[in-house]
């Protein structure tokens, strides 16, 4: 059947029976009834009112969300699980007991109107206490779903503003080049061109092997490499065991541009880029790191510059991205160099199923 969940299915179950048990408790504590032929009675009608309540309700439901019958049709299945419970309950009780004086005082006129009102209460609360639960976990579900969307939605909007910025970016230093050196715009733009297919040429997601990433930048700084000439090199180094992981694309392009347009560019020489990721142990998880370093002029003026343009938009941008993906456990920080420059560092946690052995 579809929609059928043996799981519910058998926790419902165990919960008629321990319930069962309950009320022969009960039955044998107040009316000094006979253990076992209270059992007996108690499980058939019990269970045989579960049974036919709850597959009745999947076979009728099947097309449903939510497995129970609407209007009408749901007190119908009620009173056909209650009627079937307790006649062919009673019948398997008073097959077991075989007559003895116990059993045949349990169905006088004021104990059978007594079960079957234990059975109408007990069957009705029963129920709705799994038609409630059933409803609630559908609506997480459903939450959970309209939130996954939510995020994949604002992931495709924080990538769609950021994509356009970096052409806008690029096309600024076309236009000056075109001026200045016509044969190294012309390079520049075959360059551009590449880049924007391979960027927009395939299927947009929001996660994509980290070696893609890697090609992105290198794409990248091949276009950077024709405005500075010399003065820009760089060293690209991901580990063959991390190609395959999965991240966000657009993570390191905008960290490679405000090396380069703060860092680097500001001095005279120039100077040498270094792109780079590694997993680090941190107990009780993995990290994946991707570091962004540079040794340009460091985080001091990199700061200043921010402040005077009021912020970094794409840093700002793969903030924002981290943070709908993983919240708190993904970070992006930046942090002076040791040997002089600016070290930018994404950390994110790797899933257990996909942590390189």
């Amino acid at each position: 059947m579809q929609n059928f969940d043996w799981r519910s299915f058998g926790g419902h179950g165990l919960a008629t029976t321990l319930c069962c048990g309950l009320i022969a408790l009960a039955l044998v504590l107040a009316q000094h009834r006979t253990w076992d032929v209270a059992l007996v009675y108690s499980l058939s009608i019990g269970l045989i009112s579960w049974l036919v309540i709850d597959l009745g309700r999947w076979w009728w439901c099947q097309a449903q969300a939510v497995a129970w019958p609407r209007g009408w049709r749901g007190g119908a299945l009620l009173a056909l699980g209650i009627g079937s419970g307790f006649v062919f309950g009673k019948a398997l009780g008073d097959a077991y007991s075989g007559g003895r004086p116990e059993a045949l005082h349990l169905w006088t006129p004021h104990d059978t109107a007594l079960t079957l009102a234990i059975t109408v209460v007990v069957s009705v609360s029963m129920s709705f206490f799994f038609y409630s639960r059933g409803k609630a976990r559908f609506l997480e579900t459903q939450m959970a779903l309209a939130q996954r969307d939510a995020a994949q939605a604002r992931l495709k909007l924080l990538e769609v503003q950021l994509e356009p910025h970096m052409v806008f970016n690029t096309l600024a230093n076309l236009h000056t080049l075109i001026a200045t050196d016509p044969v190294r715009a012309q390079t520049l733009l075959e360059h551009l061109i590449a880049y924007l297919r391979a960027t927009l040429g395939g299927s947009r997601s929001t996660q994509h092997p980290l070696t893609e990433e890697f090609e992105r930048v290198r794409d990248y700084l091949e276009i950077m490499a024709v405005r500075m000439g010399a003065r820009l090199t760089y060293t690209l180094d991901l580990p063959e065991a991390l190609h395959d992981l999965p991240v966000p694309p657009l993570l390191l392009q905008p960290l490679v541009e405000n090396a380069i347009r703060h860092g680097l560019e500001p001095q005279v020489q120039g100077g040498h880029l270094l792109v780079q990721a590694r997993v680090v142990e941190a107990a009780p998880t993995r990290l994946l790191q991707l570091q962004v370093l540079d040794n340009g002029v460091g985080l001091a003026a990199t700061a200043a510059a921010h402040l005077q343009e009021g912020g970094h938009f794409g840093l700002a941008q793969v903030r924002e991205r981290l943070s709908t993906l993983h919240g708190p456990t993904a970070t992006l920080e930046l942090a002076a160099a040791s040997a002089g420059g600016t070290s930018a560092n994404i950390t994110l946690p790797l899933p257990p199923e996909t942590c390189p052995t």
